[in-house]
């Protein structure tokens, strides 16, 4: 009679595939995609996908998270640590077990937490998907609805500026551009604090754009956020700045008043 495989069993037959390592990699590098994003970057069938996101969720590599009718993939390290302990750790003991200590209460906290990202904000404006990218990435036209110039190339590597329109030159805003797909995906780092620039790991906000006929559906997913005060700055933000860029382009003008200057 065959035992039923334990779950250390499911995640070594997971492991010894090497697409499904790939795709372990790959939400590594960029947590929480959906199966599409996957399939894209790996060139493979959904089908295929499906199976193999199948095999690391049972063997707990892998979680899910719903947003909408989205599957979000995350990466989920719990499994290996536990095979390091298990047959790493003996081999020097006194000094990893203090540092296991530290990751497992830091893991502990990470799982009391939830894994969907932190600042949603979905808002349907009336124009194409090409008009919207290029509000969202050409200088002027930032400058006009935002009070500042994104500016970049918009290359994934690139850097970026959220820079001020006074003259100054300053940028109030840095980051990186992680990912750029016109007129579909744009993924950048976003430091409000330059001076914090490589001190801590950014938060990072994903531009989703998806078009239905007349209309635009644009989501902007805002996650990492550092602490509470960045939170509830970017929650009285974004709703001011894109109320102000769908002004722009349904009616060619922005609102009256900056919309940002309301209280909170």
């Amino acid at each position: 009679m065959t035992p039923e495989p334990t779950q250390m069993d499911l995640v070594f037959k997971a492991l010894a595939d090497s697409t499904r390592r790939l795709l372990l990699d790959r939400l590594r590098e960029n947590n929480g995609q959906t199966l599409s994003e996957l399939c894209e970057r790996l060139g493979m069938a959904r089908q295929s996908a499906t199976q193999h996101l199948d095999v690391l969720q049972r063997a707990n590599l892998v979680a899910v998270a719903r947003r909408g009718r989205e599957r979000l993939h995350y990466l989920n390290p719990v499994p290996i640590h536990e095979i390091e302990q298990r047959w790493i750790a003996a081999f020097d003991r006194p000094r990893l077990q203090m540092l296991a200590a530290i990751k497992n209460e830091a893991e502990e906290q990470a799982m009391s937490t939830t894994t969907i990202p932190d600042y949603v904000y979905v808002t349907y404006i009336r124009a194409s998907a090409e008009q919207v990218w290029q509000a969202l990435t050409d200088a002027d036209l930032s400058a006009r609805y935002w009070g500042h110039a994104n500016v970049s190339d918009w290359q994934p590597g690139s850097p970026w500026e959220h820079r001020r329109t006074d003259g100054s030159g300053a940028a109030d805003v840095v980051g990186e551009v992680l990912a750029t797909e016109p007129p579909k995906r744009l993924v950048i780092t976003f430091e409000d604090s330059p001076e914090e620039a490589g001190r801590r790991d950014p938060s990072v906000v994903t531009f989703l754009l998806e078009p239905h006929q007349d209309i635009v559906r644009l989501t902007v997913t805002h996650e990492n956020l550092p602490n509470q005060d960045m939170y509830r700055g970017i929650a009285h933000g974004w709703p001011a700045v894109l109320a102000n860029l769908k002004s722009l382009l349904e009616t060619g003008d922005v609102l009256p008043q900056s919309p940002w200057e309301v209280p909170a």
